[in-house]
């Protein structure tokens, strides 16, 4: 029995050893991505960005202060502030987030630009930090910097974290509107929405699939037709409508993009006179679709 639970911990030491491991190389990653983004497309091209990675650019701006520098000096009295208002997991990550995105700035400021075409350059510059973020978040990582403080103001106020940190954004691009001159903000704007759509994209996967529920006096027929000619599993379920107080069948299915017209097709040629509702689903895991691993 000694063996055994000797045996168990090492494994579980080795599974957590490499699976921090994994999310550390995921930071790295992202954060090299996201340093490549800044310093050969934002900076050469005067775009703002928003957060603490914002207020550093417009501060190199305004002094030419390192980026590097001024992004992991700002954070760290955020930390400090942060160290008994957020999770003990959140604040570490955010710390190894920050470091590591502080020494990729570092790394890669020197890198050439990529090009002087400010719109190329937005366009491009929120396309690679979205993944570069996307990356990061997946890895349970983060940047720190003003999410630390929405959490904080979060708490102490009856805005929630999205709002706090959008409006920390506005102010920051205004201060660069002022500053500097307006279209800097207004390309920011771009860079940030872009590169907020990428982050979903990367969070999610590209393989958006849809979610069919049908409400229909032909259940087990239309059910089998699907396990059939889609080999996609079913869910039946009962329902009573509202209106009528009439007992129905519900069936329910998740499949691929392509195979939607095949379902329409089969439910009109079983019930004409059911009731569908499709809606997309963001990520699937399970048989059929994409598994746990590299979640």
């Amino acid at each position: 029995m000694r063996g055994r639970g000797i045996l168990l911990i090492r494994r579980l030491r080795d599974y957590f050893t490499w699976h921090l491991f994994k999310h550390f190389i995921g930071i790295v990653i992202g954060s090299t991505i996201v340093s490549i983004s800044i310093n050969t497309l934002i900076i050469p091209n005067e775009i703002a960005d928003g957060g603490v990675t914002g207020i550093a650019i417009i501060l190199h701006y305004l002094f030419n202060w390192p980026v590097s520098w001024a992004v992991l000096m700002l954070n760290l009295p955020l930390f400090l502030i942060g160290l008994r208002m957020v999770g003990r997991d959140f604040l570490v990550f955010s710390i190894v987030g920050v470091a590591v995105l502080s020494a990729t700035l570092s790394l890669t400021t020197n890198f050439p630009a990529l090009t002087d075409d400010t719109l190329l350059a937005t366009i491009s510059g929120g396309v690679l930090t979205g993944i570069g973020m996307g990356i990061i978040f997946r890895s349970r990582g983060s940047l720190g910097g003003t999410d630390i403080l929405a959490v904080l103001f979060a708490r102490t106020t009856s805005f929630s974290v999205g709002q706090i940190l959008l409006g920390i954004d506005a102010v920051i691009f205004l201060v660069a509107a002022i500053l500097f001159r307006p279209e800097m903000a207004m390309y920011a704007m771009i860079y940030m929405f872009i590169a907020t759509r990428v982050v979903d994209l990367v969070q999610e996967g590209l393989s958006v699939s849809k979610s069919v529920l049908v409400v229909t006096t032909q259940p087990q027929r239309i059910a089998e037709q699907i396990m059939a000619k889609l080999e996609r599993g079913v869910t039946l379920f009962q329902a009573i409508g509202a209106f009528s107080g009439e007992a129905k069948q519900v069936v329910y299915c998740v499949i691929n993009r392509s195979e939607l017209s095949q379902i329409k097709e089969i439910v009109r040629d079983q019930d004409p006179l059911a009731f569908v509702a499709i809606s997309e689903v963001p990520e699937v895991v399970g048989e059929g679709f994409s598994s746990w691993k590299g979640h």
